[in-house]
């Protein structure tokens, strides 16, 4: 890692002054370099033990997330904030996928938390009865099929997902045949209609969800804050 070597050669500066003060004869001078020193250190600790457990960086791989997040953005996503408080609807978040879809980091938007109500018809979500408005979502990238949450079940396009291939919790885990059951999430891409999704291999655990993206760092001409 970047960070730490470069923390690795301050340290070796800062014991080499402390070890053998004749590398820099003036006294004064060697004052200034050790605060100075000392101050890089402290920040760049800081700053991994930030990167280690508080924030992550995440890179966007594919267009599941346009126009929200484009290829090859990358992000900040807090790791702390899930593991106080439970996602919220309409928040975009970094997660494990099922295990069929390999080990890399997704990132897609919560569409429906548990006890949540869902249905797309006509290109319009409907979350708990109430259209949902969708200003980050252009009119061309609405979804061209149906899905909705009913009967202990997902149908999409009237077809219900078929549990041996798609994460659907059995009947006995739901505590309404038609809300998401306890624990479960419902994630799709803004990019509605090119997205390995919810849509495609079901809901997702709540032990899956890594952290809350909150903020587009790079490229600067793309940042911005995430909602």
């Amino acid at each position: 890692m970047v960070l730490g070597a470069i923390l690795g050669i301050l340290g070796v500066a800062r014991a080499v002054i402390w070890v053998a003060p004749v590398t820099v004869p003036d006294a004064k001078q060697r004052g200034i370099i050790r605060e100075y020193l000392d101050a890089f250190i402290i920040a760049g600790v800081v700053a991994l033990l930030l990167m280690h457990f508080v924030v992550r960086t995440f890179w966007i791989p594919s267009g599941s997330m346009l126009p929200t997040l484009d290829i090859h953005d990358v992000l900040l996503a807090n790791e702390i904030e899930y593991r106080l408080q439970d996602p919220k609807d309409g928040q975009i978040a970094v997660f494990l996928p099922p295990p069929e879809l390999g080990t890399t980091d997704f990132i897609k938007r919560v569409m429906a938390v548990p006890g949540d109500a869902f249905r797309i018809h006509n290109g319009v979500v409907y979350r708990n009865g109430k259209k949902l408005d969708e200003p980050y979502l252009p009119a061309s990238q609405r979804p061209d099929y149906e899905l909705e949450v009913k009967n202990y079940r997902i149908f999409v396009d009237g077809v219900a997902l078929d549990p041996s291939r798609a994460k659907v919790p059995p009947q006995a885990q739901w505590q309404n045949a038609d809300r998401l059951p306890r624990g479960y999430y419902l994630m799709l891409g803004d990019n509605r209609n090119d997205s390995d999704d919810g849509h495609l291999w079901g809901l997702l655990p709540r032990d899956h969800f890594v952290g809350h993206a909150f903020l587009v760092f790079w490229p600067f001409t793309h940042a911005k804050l995430l909602h």
